[in-house]
């Protein structure tokens, strides 16, 4: 028999037993399914996790509280609360004429639910120094910024994200008007202009107050979350990580590095950093939906395992017109092989269906999400199911060719 008909022999047997044939690949398309479905989506988190971090800009250097390694991040990262970072620090980083500095602010968060003439909404609220806007290259669509003596002064001034704006004012005019903060009021004097979702935050849900104001009027603390400067040019980024811990280390009386109460990191590292671990996360994943895999095919060894026992006597029939024992076996594993294949198809469209879904939700949410279904995961995806039929179905085979053709005639 040449190949084009054991091909033809063998996809008249699977569509003689069609429950059957689909319950074999059921595993297949299962296992396949899952493994392109987290790879897209892995690829499509990373994606979102580093268009999030690129959108800051590559010229930016971040420094938090705490210590860290190079490889992992400090611990206020974590959630946990360190106080080592204070205002004038970042005051005397960016005072400094020799750190290629342009700008600086330092951050704390806090929320409440804010009101407006009766109406109220929960939002956040970020103290920020008078340089954010050139820190993150953030527009204002009306109003104004507040000045660098008006959070020196403790002005309670406010600046509305577009979001904040269209829910707490609808169609008036926010500049001028009055809202209360944690019992406090605040005069809106600016609206930014809307920024979607950048470095994981909402940018258009929050409210930024004066720095100053927002530590000692709103959250009671004398310490920054975390601080940003932009460096003038990217080429300067990693001398300026230098310097920026020499007067960091100075400030805080430390000689030692490893004693260091900081962590100093450029975006190109974070960026760095969150690949190798999202990369690791993924493979990980990938390698747990391969499980099902493995059990799909020990579905398809069992089932074949049981055609061989239903077709004895077609297998002792071939053998006895001249069958040799290789054909046998060539037979049940291009059968076992073909079953995989087709399930692996299968679980390749429905794998790549649900990642599109998921893409365009996100998409949908204002996510920067990419759909991603490789070329070379379609090819890695169809070969491990033919691999899979064919090393699953060779026991099976093997059972079949070595029937004696006399006893399998006699099998009823």
């Amino acid at each position: 028999m040449n190949f084009f008909e054991n091909i033809k022999t063998v996809w008249l047997s699977i569509m003689r037993n069609k429950v059957r044939s689909f319950l074999t690949m059921l595993g297949i398309i299962i296992g396949i399914m899952s493994v392109i479905m987290i790879m897209s989506v892995g690829a499509g988190a990373q994606s979102l996790i580093l268009n999030q971090i690129k959108s800051l800009g590559s010229n930016l250097v971040g420094v938090l509280p705490g210590k860290s390694d190079e490889k992992g991040p400090p611990a206020s990262a974590m959630g946990i609360v360190v106080t080592s970072l204070k205002a004038a620090d970042v005051e005397a980083i960016i005072k400094d004429n020799s750190s290629h500095l342009v700008a600086a602010t330092g951050y704390v968060r806090g929320n409440d639910t804010v009101t407006w003439d009766g109406n109220k909404i929960d939002t956040n609220f970020v103290g920020v120094s008078s340089d954010y806007p050139n820190v993150e290259d953030a527009l204002l669509a009306s109003g104004r910024f507040f000045s660098d003596d008006e959070d020196k002064s403790l002005g309670r001034v406010a600046i509305v994200g577009s979001q904040v704006a269209a829910e707490l004012f609808g169609q008036n005019d926010p500049i001028g008007k009055d809202i209360k903060i944690k019992k406090t009021n605040f005069t809106i004097i600016g609206k930014m202009k809307e920024r979607g979702t950048s470095g994981f935050q909402n940018q258009d849900n929050q409210i930024f107050v004066p720095l100053n104001t927002a530590q000692k009027i709103l959250l009671g603390i004398d310490y920054v979350s975390f601080a940003r400067f932009k460096v003038d040019n990217a080429d300067n980024v990693n001398s300026s990580m230098e310097r920026v811990r020499e007067i960091l280390r100075s400030r805080h009386d430390i000689s030692n590095p490893d004693n260091d109460d900081f962590s100093v990191r450029s975006m190109a590292q974070g960026l760095d950093a969150i690949t190798n671990v999202t990369n690791a996360l993924k493979m990980f994943l990938t390698a747990i939906a391969a499980i099902a895999l493995a059990v799909g095919g020990i579905g398809i060894m069992n089932i074949m395992l049981a055609a061989v026992q239903e077709r004895t006597r077609e297998i002792g029939l071939r053998k006895a017109v001249g069958a040799k024992n290789k054909d046998i076996i060539f037979q049940f594993l291009t059968e076992s092989a073909m079953i995989t294949f087709i399930g692996g198809v299968i679980g390749i469209i429905l794998g790549a269906l649900i990642s599109f879904i998921v893409a365009k939700v996100a998409i949908y949410m204002g996510y920067n999400w990419d759909f991603v279904v490789s070329l070379s995961s379609i090819i890695i995806a169809t070969l491990v199911s033919i691999g899979v039929g064919l090393i699953f179905g060779i026991i099976p085979a093997r059972r079949a060719a070595r029937l004696n053709p006399i006893e399998a005639l006699r099998y009823e």
